[in-house]
């Protein structure tokens, strides 16, 4: 109890410090627990977004669970329909989902159907039909004519309902009584339709996955069904369906597993039991890759932290450090009279355990809020008002507090457990000797660590170079931890090869203006140059977080940008859309199985296929839609051809109109050898003018003024001229496409293409379905422009809205890890950096009161002192921060390209760029300025309070 008292009076009278401790350690573990949280948050919505995109894409519910199983001739005492039917509604719980659905239908196999009374129906046409029943289907239907079936055969006949298909398909109308004759039969089964119903609602689940096989289907009551046909034993083969819709909204990640081994058992248990079946559950496929997400996002979460986890080890090393520092005289005390190192070390692994304890009680709640803040960054220190992510503490979040407890308690050990072995007489030695070389750099680590660096960045820039050379694709957003680790160390590594040469710098300050620097600034600079390990530590914090800074802003703007920029190329435009042309192309005609619907019978009519003729429909109502800046048609032909001389290449022919498209079009500046306007003009000098891409001229030799013929099959060809050659153009991939036959870097498979006037194309070629390339407004929704094309009942086939799929993209986990933990990284390290600036200058200023109070004694006035201090403050943290501007931007220069290894080579078009936006650096000074403003103005307001006599008083205490 009394080493407890002990312990807490010691952390009571460094108290400030002590509480800045404990600030770092609650930040280390809030960002430690963030991890799991984060990761479970991010891949709960992302769950729940990819299953909706699912239900969008494939037009199916994501929660059906449907199951269907053939049951032969029944014998005496199966019992396996019945058994199944239990273990289907036991299943159907087990997935721990709220249950929308349930539905079982029954089936018989499909029979011939004949008139009873042949006078009433046609009995030539042949007429195939099943009886089936749903559970609950008069709660769901309405009825369009006829009246509800009886519950009972009348006079032996089953009443039955019908949907219009099946009228239309058997020829037959309401009443017409038909009779089921099979072999198989002990008797005969007569049906009549009496009602035609349809869905009550189109949208009602119920529909999900029975709108099939309605134009044989005979549906009568259920419960007639299960009396008459399945508890009859040996009465004839049948099928049964069990449809089960889940709320997938409700899904979450923690009963993925619980999920998918329900499916297994509803797998085997039919596979056991039952020779014909099939079992159908989508969503299986999506929560399989789950599992490889998590770990991969894992990885790069902590990848990603990398910077600031070094930051705060750095932060709790000094600030431990201080805390020693001010105790190595009682350390050193003790140990002359006879303390032990492990008994001196017991009060600070105490002191540890409490702090961390307090730390790991409130640290995962921070990391709680601090996961918010990751999922509403929408770029690099950019926050948007999207749905909060769903986040939660967990077991995991603990665990990882604790990891980060035990290692953060260890790094702030290091400086007592050093301090213990300095007896009094080295304590003084110590004190004597503050021009020393550093540990580090005594050991070289600042060199091996940049030579390790160089040696990873060349190793990264050879494999970058075999995926262009080989035309190899890296898998969607794989990310190597290692891009983000390398540029850590290397910036670590290069701050402290700065510093090891910065007092070689002092000293040359020193010596130039030797004889002209006045007292003040000569004391501060032998102050600073006689005491340069002194300062090392604010020095390589500052460095360290502004290079941070700057190679987050980088790196995150660089991805954005490129990801942004690739949606922008492949699309075109803002909005991209087709419409429905007339046509007089014949309908599409039903023949025997197996026969496309475009192919004739052998012995048919018409030799030659007869080209469809298009009517082109009104361009202005789209040039007046509503947020519209601008419209063009943009004509693609993917099958043409283009003859030079003897050679025929296949291609791709656009057809523009040039003004319209250089108004509307999307297109990078710097991929051409001219400005994309430039190509235009030239274009619309001359109707039969056409660019041609560069893989046509290098594979035909083709060249600026040569005759070219283009055109397709089925028209005649037109003769054109080659005006310019171009690398890249709106929405063209120029990359080869590598198949299974084609060498690797083979160019002869390279796309090609041919840009031509549209009016021209339609001229002298065919007129064709074109798309429409709309610009919008500067700050326009696109929903404004749906509305409009609603009001204006455009018919619109497809339309690609490139705004909303770059919205998608800043929504990809991925791309919110790199934003969010950038971002989050870079406010964490500003804020540690400023406590660690304030207290690290604050207690630098107390340690130099006795020196100012002598030098005000000595006639040294109030603004030479202030000149003093912004002198040191320049030399150190100035300082700091001009090495960290060019620490960042040189890891920005040589390791942001590196990121175009995490995008797929051959669909990254336009090139990867690396970009730097002014903005975000000017962020970053005003911070670090800021805080350095502040720190000024908080050590002069004290400097002003510092009285002469109390200074000398306390140096003679």
């Amino acid at each position: 109890m009394a080493l407890l008292l002990m312990i807490l009076r010691k952390m009571a009278k460094n108290r400030w410090l002590e509480l800045s401790l404990l600030l770092g350690l609650i930040i280390s573990v809030a960002l430690a627990s963030s991890m799991p949280i984060y990761t479970h948050a991010i891949l709960q919505r992302m769950l729940i977004k990819d299953l909706e995109v699912q239900q969008t894409n494939t037009q199916k519910h994501p929660g059906l669970v449907a199951n269907q199983a053939y049951f032969g001739k029944a014998k005496e005492g199966d019992k396996r329909l019945a058994e199944t039917d239990a273990f289907m509604t036991a299943m159907s719980k087990r997935f721990d989902l709220p249950i929308l659905l349930s539905t079982v239908t029954r089936g018989t196999k499909t029979y011939k159907l004949t008139p009873s009374d042949p006078s009433k129906l046609d009995p030539k046409v042949n007429r195939y039909g099943e009886i089936a029943a749903m559970t609950d289907l008069e709660k769901h239907i309405r009825l369009v004519d006829g009246v509800m079936p009886s519950t009972k055969p009348v006079n032996g006949v089953y009443e039955a309902l019908v949907f219009p298909e099946l009228l239309t398909k058997q020829k037959i109308v309401l009443g017409n009584e038909l009779t089921i004759v099979d072999d198989d039969l002990k008797s005969t089964i007569r049906i009549k339709p009496v009602a035609v119903i349809d869905r009550a609602d189109f949208t009602d689940l119920y529909w999900t996955n029975t709108m099939k096989d309605l134009n044989s289907r005979f549906f009568i009551p259920s419960v007639l069904f299960e009396q008459d046909f399945t508890k009859r034993s040996n009465f004839m083969d049948q099928f049964s369906y069990w449809d089960i819709v889940l709320d997938y909204h409700q899904l979450k990640l923690e009963g993925i597993d619980t999920f998918i081994a329900t499916q297994k058992e509803i797998d085997d248990y039919f596979s056991r039991n039952l020779e014909t079946y099939t079992s159908s559950n989508t969503t299986i496929i999506t929560l399989q890759s789950y599992g490889e997400k998590e770990k991969k996002l894992r990885i790069l979460l902590w990848s990603l932290n990398v910077p600031v986890c070094i930051l705060l080890a750095f932060y709790l090393f000094m600030v431990a450090n201080l805390i020693t520092d001010r105790q190595k005289t009682e350390i050193a005390v003790l140990r002359s009279r006879g303390a032990s190192r492990a008994q001196i070390m017991i009060g600070y692994v105490i002191e540890g355990i409490l702090l961390g304890g307090v730390a790991l009680l409130f640290g995962p709640f921070v990391g709680l809020q601090l996961t918010k803040v990751l999922g509403a960054s929408n770029g690099f220190l950019s926050f948007v008002q999207r749905a909060a992510i769903e986040v939660k503490l967990g077991q995991e979040a603990y665990q990882y507090g604790l990891i980060a407890v035990i290692a953060s308690v260890g790094m702030v050990l290091i400086p007592a457990v050093l301090a213990t072995r300095v007896s009094i007489v080295g304590h003084k030695q110590t004190i004597a000797r503050k021009n020393k070389l550093s540990f580090v750099h005594k050991i070289y680590l600042d060199v091996v660590l940049l030579a390790v660096s160089m040696y990873l960045l060349q190793s990264f820039k050879r494999r970058m170079d075999d995926l262009n050379a080989l035309g190899l694709d890296s898998l969607d957003m794989k990310v190597d931890p290692l891009l983000f680790v390398v540029p850590a160390f290397f910036i670590f590594a290069m701050g402290l090869f700065l510093l090891r040469i910065y007092p070689w710098v002092i000293k040359l300050i020193y010596a130039v203006g030797r004889k002209w620097w006045p007292p003040y600034l000569y004391s501060t600079l032998l102050q600073v140059g006689r005491s340069t390990t002194q300062y090392q530590f604010i020095m390589l914090f500052i460095i360290m977080t502004l290079a941070t800074g700057i190679f987050s802003a980088s790196a995150a703007r660089t991805m954005n940008k490129n990801v942004e920029e690739k949606i922008q190329y492949k699309n075109g435009s803002d909005i991209v859309l087709q419409t429905a042309w007339d046509n007089d192309a014949p309908p599409p005609q039903s023949g025997p199985p197996g026969l496309d619907s475009g192919e004739k019978p052998q012995g048919s009519e018409g030799g030659g296929k007869k080209r469809v003729q298009y009517v082109e429909p009104p361009f202005m109502p789209f040039t007046q839609l509503t947020g519209v800046e601008s419209a063009a048609r943009v004509f693609k032909k993917e099958d043409a051809y283009i003859s030079i001389g003897k050679d025929t290449k296949k291609t791709t022919l656009m057809g523009i109109d040039t003004d319209d498209f250089g108004r509307t079009a999307w297109f990078r500046d710097h991929l051409l050898d001219h400005h994309f306007y430039d190509y235009l003009n030239v274009l619309a000098t001359d109707s039969k003018a056409v660019l041609i891409s560069r893989s046509i001229a290098e594979e035909t030799g083709a060249k600026v003024g040569d005759v070219i013929r283009i055109g397709w099959n089925d028209v005649e060809g037109a003769t054109s001229v080659i005006y310019g050659i171009i690398d890249y153009w709106p929405s063209w991939n120029p990359n080869p496409i590598l198949t299974a036959s084609s060498s690797s870097g083979s160019k002869t498979n390279a796309p090609k293409l041919v840009i031509g006037h549209l009016s021209f194309i339609q001229n002298n070629l065919a007129v064709e379905p074109y798309d429409v390339w709309l610009k919008l407004k500067p700050d326009m929704t696109s929903q404004a422009l749906y509305e409009s094309l609603e009001q204006k009942r455009l018919s619109v086939t497809r339309l690609v809205d490139t705004n909303m799929m770059v919205i998608w993209s800043k929504n990809d986990p991925f791309q919110l890890a790199v934003n969010g933990v950038m971002t989050l990284g870079f406010l964490i390290a500003i804020g540690i950096s400023f406590i660690g600036f304030l207290l690290y200058w604050l207690l630098s200023l107390y340690g130099q009161i006795l020196q100012f109070g002598v030098l005000r004694a000595m006639g040294i006035s109030y603004r030479q002192l202030i000149g003093m201090l912004v002198a040191e403050q320049l030399l150190t943290s100035g300082a700091g921060v001009l090495i960290g501007m060019i620490t960042g931007n040189v890891a920005s220069r040589l390791f942001v390209p590196l990121f175009q290894l995490t995008f797929d080579s051959s669909s990254q078009v336009p090139p990867f760029q690396v970009s730097f936006d002014p903005k975000d650096q000017l962020h970053l000074y005003i911070i670090v300025t800021i805080m350095i403003g502040l720190g000024l103005l908080l050590l002069g307001t004290m400097l002003s309070r510092i009285k002469i006599h109390q200074a000398v008083k306390l140096g003679e205490d």
